[in-house]
């Protein structure tokens, strides 16, 4: 299957998830995962109108962001080291790996730098999975409260990731619990602003994470 077909067939299943949740297509982004491909396959990807692509490394990201950056918006999705923001800060629009109170000083000190707000999502380990990274749940309003000091930097929205099922279905708890959090969030009125996006849902679980109120996907798998 070549690639418009794959692109078609991800697209087609997102819209079948949007219409069993009465969701509209609009409501939702997808994030092409260019992480393990180079630059002329991210050109390919971006030729075919994907225009938001993922990385979660700065090495492997940067020949693709220097050619192409200008092409489409970039979302840093993999762990951050605090000592690699500044390599991040200023080319990536999103980062969605928020994890701790150290990276968040970090990024606003570097954001403040380049008189910028750095959008982020943050990660949180709901499955509470020791192999992945984020934040524990019960920490999420201590991370929010010190966010809420922070001049440059801006949350919007949670991010997961799900334990690798061999069922999709096994993942909607994961999912619905996120979006509990977000809204748990907002309740709270610690941010002064609303926090709307999950980013959530990957190439095996994503109709499910559409379905649970996912508005960004990441998809690398099923289209590269």
């Amino acid at each position: 299957m070549d690639l418009q077909n794959r692109i078609n067939q991800v697209k087609e299943r997102m819209n079948a998830a949007c219409i069993r949740s009465g969701r509209k297509m609009d409501d939702v982004q997808l994030i092409a995962v260019t992480k393990y491909v180079g630059v002329e396959e991210t050109r390919a990807v971006m030729d075919h109108g994907l225009l938001h692509i993922g990385e979660n490394r700065w090495q492997n990201a940067k020949e693709k962001w220097e050619q192409l950056h200008n092409r489409g918006t970039w979302h840093f999705i993999g762990h951050l080291q605090t000592n690699k923001v500044k390599d991040v800060i200023g080319k990536f629009t999103y980062i969605h790996s928020l994890d701790r109170v150290a990276l968040a000083d970090e990024i606003e000190k570097k954001a403040a730098a380049l008189d910028i707000t750095q959008q982020c999502f943050i990660q949180l380990n709901v499955a509470g999975e020791e192999s992945k990274y984020g934040l524990d749940p019960e920490q999420l309003f201590e991370l929010a409260r010190h966010v809420s000091q922070l001049p440059h930097l801006q949350i919007v929205g949670l991010m997961t990731m799900a334990p690798l099922e061999t069922d999709a279905e096994a993942t909607r708890p994961v999912f619905r619990e996120l979006r509990r959090l977000r809204d748990e969030l907002n309740d709270s009125g610690i941010l002064n602003y609303e926090v709307l996006h999950l980013s959530m849902g990957m190439s095996g679980d994503y109709e499910v994470a559409i379905e649970e109120g996912a508005t960004w996907i990441r998809v690398g798998s099923a289209i590269l």
